[in-house]
């Protein structure tokens, strides 16, 4: 499936395309975080990737992703139990909420 149709498919906006690609950048997001929240799989993510960003840091991407196991629930370890770092600002609508 290609990204255009994948983006038809799902009815993604702009600001989900961007969020879904935030999310897929992180390390400790899962790609199973994507799944539930947008409802893409892994394999449409990595196409979307792929199609909107620049080749040489696509490559550079999928290349750091590959091997982490913080990008798959079932191969993280117990210590790791959640999405996003715990040092990392909450973001509520255009404002960034005070720690």
């Amino acid at each position: 499936m290609k990204a255009k149709k994948i983006i038809q498919t799902y009815e993604l906006t702009e600001r989900d395309i961007d969020r879904i690609i935030q999310m897929a950048w992180e390390d400790r997001t899962p790609f199973d975080a994507i799944t539930a929240q947008f409802g893409l799989k892994e394999a449409e993510v990595i196409k979307l990737m792929k199609s909107e960003m620049r080749l040489n840091n696509w490559k550079k991407w999928r290349a750091r992703v590959q091997g982490r196991k913080t990008k798959h629930i079932k191969a993280r370890g117990e210590d790791v139990n959640r999405f996003r770092c715990s040092r990392q600002r909450n973001i509520s609508g255009n404002r960034i909420s005070k720690r």
